[in-house]
């Protein structure tokens, strides 16, 4: 069994649930916990019985962003080559992965954490949980892809307020903003963010993994290349054991059993 130092790995019900364990550090990323969490995300990826991949953190916060207690070493090691080594890679897997990627955000997520929780499919959020962009508090810009993702949800006069400005957004001003999907009352929510992740493992899994990149395409692409693309991935939908299982299931009132084929 493969072991982290930094991230805890289960797997029930369909889900693999990825915590980040740093605990003691509010979960702030260092070297150890961008290996552990890649080679975990892939771990996820590669599995296929794992239909869903929950990403949380241990214990009162999600990611407070990157640990400032780490010295670098010029010339051997830049910030700029720390992010599109280490950084980008699991950000790139999150977005690539044909399984959903669920956000289960406790507490702050700050700095390049708050870039990891937007940069999931689905975002769910604690009652007690913020997003802050702290960086231009200590005199830093977002990174990790969080002005991308800002700007597409707030616009450019919202994102670039909430970027200068740093201020913390609570989780409900996050569903409101399209940053979140729904707020969960502290008291459930560890239950209740497993249930939904579950919820959405029941789903089939190439219509998830289609519709996923679909709706990540979509940002960048024109309507007549979303109209085309759907057609393609409908073709292989539409033809699957799957759609013939989900509509047996339909006409027999009962629950589909999705193979993923």
């Amino acid at each position: 069994m493969t072991e982290y130092k930094t991230v805890l790995y289960e797997k029930a019900d369909g889900v693999a649930i990825i915590t980040m364990n740093r605990p003691d550090a509010l979960n702030a990323f260092n070297a150890l916990l961008r290996q552990d969490l890649l080679a975990a995300i892939q771990r996820a990826d590669a599995d296929h019985e794992t239909r869903a991949i929950l990403l949380t953190g241990a214990g009162r916060a999600f990611c407070v962003g990157a640990d400032l207690k780490e010295s670098y070493n010029p010339p051997h090691e830049t910030i700029e080559e720390q992010i599109m080594l280490e950084y980008k890679p699991i950000l790139d897997l999150i977005s690539g992965s044909n399984k959903p990627v669920i956000a289960a955000v406790r507490g702050p997520a700050a700095g390049i954490g708050a870039a990891f929780a937007m940069a999931c499919d689905l975002t769910i959020m604690s009652s007690d949980a913020y997003i802050y962009l702290a960086f231009s508090a200590i005199g830093l810009i977002p990174d990790g892809g969080a002005t991308w993702h800002l700007v597409r949800a707030l616009g450019y006069k919202r994102a670039f307020e909430a970027i200068v400005d740093g201020h913390k957004i609570p989780a409900a001003r996050c569903v409101e903003l399209g940053l979140a999907n729904r707020v969960i009352p502290a008291d459930f929510f560890e239950t209740d963010a497993r249930a939904f992740a579950r919820s959405v493992a029941t789903r089939a899994p190439l219509a998830v993994r289609y519709s996923k990149e679909i709706a990540r395409a979509a940002t960048s692409i024109s309507l007549e290349q979303v109209i085309a693309l759907e057609a393609k991935r409908q073709h292989l939908t539409i033809t699957s054991a799957d759609a013939k299982e989900g509509a047996q299931a339909f006409f027999e009132k009962r629950a589909p059993r999705f193979t993923g084929t």
